[in-house]
Formats: C-alpha cells, sequence, structure tokens
C-alpha cells in the first residue's frame, strides 16, 4: 500500500534532492507535517553541478539536514561495467540515468540507515521510469525500508498542481524562490552523460537543436580538423587514454572532454518506458560514446560470429534491465558474468579520430587475442586460406539449398 503523508508523522525519512524547487517544497511540506526529514544528494561528478555542496546551501532555508554522499567512484565503476556490455536502449542511448538510479540508491541507503531512516522519500513523478526504479532498487536492497512517493500522493498533487503554488507555498515560510521564465526542458545529469526532456522537448515538431549541450558542442561548433585519441584496453576496461594510465572517474573525465569538444555523443531517442508510454529525450554521452566505441572495435576483432551472436542477445538484455530498475537481479548478473567471457580477451590499443560528431577507425593494435589474419581475408594472393577449399564447403551448401527447391520451399517474389 502507498503511504500519504499524514502516515509520516513522527518518522525519520530520508528524501533523495537535488535542491531545486521540488525538492525543497517537498522537504518543507513534510517537515511542516511533524516528519524528521533528512535530506540526501548523490556527487556523481554531475557536470552541470558546479560545486556539488550548493545543494546544501539550496536545501539550507527549508530546516533539514543535507548529507552529500560522495559517489563519484561508484559512478565511474558503474560506467565502465555499462560500457563493457555495450548496453544501449532505444536510439542507442548510453542508458546514464538509470544505472545512476542503480548507483544513488544502492549509496545512499546505507548513509540513510546510520541517521535511523525508516522511509525512502523520492520526488519522481508518477508518469516517468524513476518512481519504479527508486522502489525498486529500495525493494530489494533494503526490504525493510519503506518508500514514499509525493508526487503520486493525491493530497500533494492537488495543492501544488505547479510550479507557482510550490513558489508560493515556499514564499510563506520565507524561502525565496523564483518560477523564471519557462523551462525549455529538463535536465539530469551525471558522470556518464546528460539527459534533457519534458517541456518543449515534448512535441515531436520540436528540433532536439533547442538542446544546449553541456558536455560539449553540437558537431557544426566543433574545430574543423580531426583530434587522434588512442584508449588502450585491458580485459573490456580503459587503462590508458593518450598514453596516460587513468582509473574509472579520470578516464571518464577525460574521454567526456575529449569527444565533448568534437561534437561526439548526442542522440535522440523515442523511447519505451518501463510503464507502457513513450518517452522523447535527447541525450549527451561523449565519454561513453568514444569509449564504448573504441572498446567495440576490440570486441569485432576479438569475437567470432556466433560469440559477437550472443554478445549482442545478452548486451540487449543488459540494457533493458538498467533501463527497468534490475541491475542488481540474478538476470543481469548472470548476464555480466557471460560477457565477463568476452571481455577477458577485449585487450588492445585502439586509435581513432574525432571530427564533427564522428568517430573513425584509424588502428588497432597490441590485439593478441584478435582471430582477424590478414592473409585469410585478402583478395590477393597469399599464404593464407586456400581459395580451392572453398569448393568443397560451396559444394555442401548446395545440397541443402537444392533440396529445399525442389521441394517447393522457396518463393521469390
Amino acid at each position: 500500500m502507498a503511504l500519504n503523508l499524514a502516515e509520516l508523522k513522527g518518522l525519520t525519512v530520508g528524501a533523495c534532492v537535488s535542491g531545486g524547487l521540488d525538492s525543497r517544497t517537498i522537504a518543507k511540506v513534510m517537515a511542516e507535517a511533524g516528519v524528521k526529514v533528512v535530506a540526501f544528494s548523490a556527487d556523481l561528478g554531475q557536470p552541470d553541478e558546479k560545486d556539488i555542496n550548493d545543494i546544501r546551501t539550496r536545501m539550507a532555508p527549508c530546516g533539514v539536514e543535507t548529507v552529500i554522499v560522495d559517489l563519484k567512484d561508484a559512478m565511474a565503476e558503474a560506467c565502465f561495467q555499462v560500457l563493457e556490455a555495450q548496453a544501449m536502449y532505444d536510439g542507442g542511448y548510453w542508458n546514464s540515468t538509470g544505472i545512476a538510479r542503480a548507483v544513488t540508491v544502492r549509496g545512499l541507503l546505507p548513509e540513510m540507515k546510520k541517521k535511523g531512516c525508516t522511509v525512502l522519500v523520492h520526488g519522481a513523478t508518477g508518469r516517468g521510469n524513476d518512481q519504479m526504479r527508486f522502489e525498486r532498487y529500495t525493494n530489494v536492497l533494503a526490504p525493510a525500508m519503506k518508500v514514499y512517493s509525493p508526487w503520486r500522493d493525491p493530497e500533494l498533487l492537488k495543492k501544488f498542481p505547479g510550479r507557482t503554488q510550490m513558489v508560493e507555498f515556499l514564499a510563506t515560510h520565507g524561502i525565496q524562490a523564483f518560477v523564471g521564465t519557462k523551462k525549455k526542458y529538463s535536465t539530469d545529469a551525471n558522470l556518464a552523460g546528460l539527459s534533457h526532456e519534458a517541456e518543449d522537448l515534448e512535441s515531436l515538431e520540436t528540433s532536439m537543436l533547442i538542446v544546449a549541450p553541456t558536455m560539449g558542442v553540437w558537431p557544426r561548433e566543433a574545430p574543423d580538423k580531426i583530434e587522434k585519441v588512442t584508449v588502450r584496453f585491458v580485459k573490456g576496461r580503459a587503462v590508458q587514454i593518450n598514453g596516460k594510465d587513468v582509473a574509472p572517474v579520470e578516464a571518464m573525465r577525460l574521454a567526456n572532454k575529449l569527444a565533448g569538444r568534437n561534437g561526439v555523443g548526442m542522440r535522440h531517442a523515442l523511447e519505451n518506458r518501463i510503464i507502457g508510454t513513450k518517452s522523447r529525450g535527447v541525450y549527451e554521452a561523449p565519454g561513453m560514446e568514444l569509449l564504448g566505441t573504441c572498446l567495440r572495435y576490440v570486441y569485432q576483432a576479438t569475437m567470432d560470429r556466433r560469440a559477437g551472436l550472443l554478445f549482442g542477445q545478452l548486451s540487449k538484455l543488459v540494457a533493458d534491465q538498467i533501463y527497468d530498475g534490475r541491475y542488481f537481479d540474478p538476470v543481469t548478473q548472470a548476464a555480466r558474468a557471460a560477457i565477463g567471457t568476452f571481455a577477458r580477451h577485449a585487450s588492445g590499443t585502439v586509435e581513432v579520430g574525432l571530427y564533427k560528431g564522428n568517430i573513425f577507425f584509424n588502428a588497432l593494435t597490441g590485439c593478441k587475442a584478435s582471430i582477424y589474419n590478414e592473409a585469410d581475408s585478402s583478395m590477393e594472393a597469399s599464404d593464407g586460406l586456400n581459395p580451392v577449399s572453398s569448393q568443397g564447403f560451396a559444394e555442401i551448401q548446395s545440397v541443402e539449398a537444392k533440396m529445399l527447391a525442389r521441394a517447393g520451399q522457396i518463393v521469390a517474389k
């Protein structure tokens, strides 16, 4: 059964906040209703936050303690896991928001328990994906922890039908907030990338170009020259960029910088939400696109045809599980374990060229597990596969082909 505001009186709750208008409104409403509120925010390396501590400053007038939990390392590790699985969702977007919810809930729950919180409060809308992600991750990681969703509470929805009412409410408590001009879209950010959706982007007649990139530029604004980048992988993990050893956080930040300034990683998606509706989004993930593309080149060299087919199926499964808020489920972990079988052979150095949103393959070296052999593949005379040997293979295939034709099972329309 869903909790309502009245049932929270006297309880200590952990509120997931961003410091925005919604967060402040929810925190103040609960405090006013006799709820002990402790606010929590995850430091996920958000590129749109100049100083993560600004969230604490914005929440302070609400009279609540704000705990900021440093999860940058965990977020970077999650990025590497997504990259290893090549886990992209509808429209080829890198699941940046979906994986961030797994990291956030797993990281905040222990801190909430330390503060005596028995309820997790999230500010996700009742129409989107995040409500399901926050709640499912809480359910599987802390089954005894209850969940309160303010924006599914009929009482609060009636009291605050829009931003104007929130501003007016906060003003009565001496908390200054502004509606400002109508936003063109909303943004959610972390180390993996940014998602832009809602407002003007809800219309399919609105160009994705209304989005002002935060992590880079649009391709047309990128330099008119190719920038070479090298990435060294060891067992599917990026360990060097341009010859410099990098840990996951540094790898993501450097990849975001290099790819972002070259207009790489802008995607449009008309995706299928968990709850069955569709959502339109514009996504930035320059670093994920750069590292993911480079790793894909290594995978192409190390996987045979059947391995590639299985990997594709596993990748799709993991992508869907991340999107649906099921990253810690047994099936996800089983798929990841299988993917790890392929990733352990994915070592090598990839050189690419970045140019106005494009990534060009230049070279792959040091890939000992590569099953590509120039001599076998050559169209010229070589010491590789003897062309005459293919005659027997062609004859074997012809037996089945002719049987199907004689049986009348081939229809050429």
